[in-house]
């Protein structure tokens, strides 16, 4: 017997033509996809209903293929070093960022990303991705018709840079899934929850928690008239439940009397499974019996909701800590959100949702399974972009960081600034800094101090061709371009000769979340001793820019100046030289007030022969 595709009334007016966009939450911990379907969105089911929230777990066994999901997670106390777990911890970010406990072999140079070293060899965390996403899209494509998935929205940390998305790319690549964008988790959960539905105010504001296994993120949304633009967005990388899971198993190993150190990482792993057990209870209970044997050592007891939260209370303290400082970017406070959400897997703990709505006053939003509400927004977005719906909702993310190039002395010339909506683009136009200059560096930076060597470097491109001419003649604009997927592409042109080169910024590693909250708070903290630095080093530059002028005019127009207006104007080019030597502002500005009267009378001489010169051989009826 065959089956007949149907739809229910006004969901499509094409039944046997149907088109699906697959929404796909790649979890630190779990994983699962959605798609919409007669125009709701659920989550495809696996054929063992364990997998279909799939464990992000994959195993390389010394033989036969590698394994993914919940027959993964099985090996991961017999064999911990081959079952790779929390690989999304990895991706996109350096050997020398990762400096976060866990039980793997690493190669690879400090600068790149490593690989795990397995059985199987060394595989790569975009390769254990692709593994996790392939099993994903294959259940996907049994469940659906065939040849009826066009692509797929991927969601992300909003707090994820450059390389990190670049790298969820290359695995989803790599899966053979087209990316019809890389959504981020908290605005994919405020799609999940119908917030763009609400019509009781014209503005609302609402401030998505999202806590999951291995990543934390805070975004705050503004909603009006149909658009959501992301006001702030933070978070940490390397925060989340597996974090819960090992503060549990140190108070446990606190109880047996043992010391950290001398617990085995086999053993540690073992641990954290029997403390996520006890976590999971609490979800349920209130408190639980609690009975562990180590090393010869016993504790048998109860453990509390109220002793949990106390145990947690580092990993609490750093996600308000992260909160506190997004509203502070978003220039907001508590009393100006109109709502708070719960996201992520670890939010289920009554610990997080009491902790959470004690610090907001208000009680959280988590009404949708918390581990589904990602994969489902994502799900309506997807079908949104591949039907282009008239009343699809508009996203407007932000960039976590501002980024823009190096210019004269080192210092910055940001193009983007923080927090801005994305997708964008930005124009500026520069110029040459030395006479017949025919090429120039564009050097990409990111980050929130004044000059470049607090920042941190994206790329490097050149750009040829410009017609050699006076210093500050020849106009080159630089555009930066931020897609909708939060992927960078940098471009110089010359305006005369439309001479042009680009590049596209793929970092060969991410930011550690060190470095994030580094770049952050060291714009705050140094804005003062930014502000003088640049200010001394605008000042050498445009003074030194004003000598080099003058020592080319000198060469071409030396003449019109007799011995003593030379030897003066010389005298006074000197002494300004050996200020800017010594990088005394005061001295420079002096100075440079001091060289004006001369250098303005001989720019005046140049002027008046050059008007001269064009007026020769013209009277005065020529011009009437």
């Amino acid at each position: 017997m065959s089956l007949l595709q149907i739809a229910e009334p006004n969901q499509s007016t094409q039944p046997h033509q149907h088109r699906f966009g697959l929404g796909i939450d790649l979890g630190t911990t779990r994983s699962l996809v959605a798609v919409v379907r007669s125009g709701k969105a659920q989550v495809i089911e696996a054929a063992g209903p364990e997998d279909t929230l799939l464990p992000s777990v994959v195993y390389y066994p010394s033989e036969g293929t590698a394994v993914v999901g919940q027959a993964a997670l099985r090996h991961q106390t017999d064999d911990s070093q081959n079952t790779i777990i929390s690989a999304k911890r990895f991706m996109g970010r350096s050997k020398a960022d990762i400096k976060f406990s866990h039980p793997y072999t690493l190669s690879g140079a400090d600068d790149t990303m490593p690989a795990f070293v397995t059985a199987q060899g060394d595989i790569s965390p975009v390769a254990v991705s692709a593994r996790i996403l392939s099993a994903l899209s294959a259940r996907a494509e049994q469940a659906l018709p065939d040849d009826s998935i066009e692509g797929a929205v991927i969601t992300v940390p909003a707090y994820f840079d450059e390389a990190q998305r670049q790298a969820t790319k290359d695995a989803a690549e790599a899966a053979g899934i087209t990316v019809l964008r890389l959504l981020n988790e908290p605005t994919a959960a405020a799609v999940a929850y119908g917030l763009d539905k609400r019509a009781d105010a014209t503005e609302r504001h609402y401030l998505i928690y999202d806590l999951g296994g291995g990543t934390f993120d805070v975004s705050i949304l503004k909603l009006t008239d149909g658009v959501f633009e992301v006001l702030a967005t933070g978070g940490n990388s390397a925060l989340g439940g597996d974090d819960i899971d090992r503060l549990l198993s140190n108070w446990l190993i606190g109880q047996l009397g043992l010391q950290a150190a001398e617990v085995s990482l086999h053993d540690k792993s073992v641990l954290a499974q029997t403390a996520k057990a006890y976590k999971q209870a609490l979800t349920e209970q209130e408190q639980v019996t609690v009975d562990v044997t180590l090393q010869g050592a016993h504790f048998a007891g109860t453990l509390s909701r109220d002793t949990l939260l106390s145990i947690i209370a580092p990993v609490t303290r750093r996600t308000l800590s992260v909160c506190e400082q997004v509203l502070r970017d978003a220039d907001l406070s508590i009393d100006d959100l109109d709502e708070v959400v719960l996201v992520g897997g670890s939010t289920r703990m009554p610990a997080i949702q009491q902790t959470v709505e004690t610090f907001f006053n208000t009680t959280p939003l988590c009404s949708i399974n918390p581990d589904e509400v990602v994969a489902l927004g994502a799900a309506q977005t997807a079908d949104q972009l591949i039907h282009k719906r008239d009343n699809a909702l508009l996203l407007l993310d932000v960039t976590p960081l501002s980024l823009g190039l190096e210019t004269m002395g080192g210092l910055v010339e940001v193009l983007i600034p923080r927090n801005t909506p994305i997708p964008v683009k930005k124009r500026q136009v520069f110029t040459t800094y030395q006479d017949g200059q025919t090429g120039m560096v564009i050097h990409v930076v990111q980050g929130e101090r004044d000059t470049v060597d607090n920042c941190r470097s994206l790329g490097r491109f050149e750009l040829y061709g410009i017609p050699p001419m006076k210093a500050g003649f020849a106009r080159i604009e630089v555009t930066f371009a931020i897609d909708a997927n939060g992927q960078l592409t940098v471009s110089a042109q010359e305006t005369t000769t439309k001479t042009m080169s680009e590049i596209d910024i793929i970092p060969s590693y991410g930011l550690s979340d060190e470095q994030k909250e580094q770049l952050l708070v060291s714009g705050f903290k140094y804005a003062q001793e930014d502000k003088t630095a640049r200010s001394l080093i605008e000042t050498k530059v445009e003074a030194e820019r004003e000598l080099l002028a003058l020592g080319s005019a000198l060469n071409d127009f030396g003449g019109l100046l007799n011995d003593d207006e030379q030897q003066a104007l010389r005298t006074h080019m000197s002494a300004l030289q050996a200020a800017i030597d010594a990088e005394q502002l005061t001295d420079i500005e002096r100075l440079q007030a001091n060289l004006k009267p001369h250098s303005d009378a001989f720019a005046a001489r140049i002027m008046n022969q050059s008007v001269k010169q064009s007026m020769a051989g013209t009277s005065a009826a020529d011009w009437s």
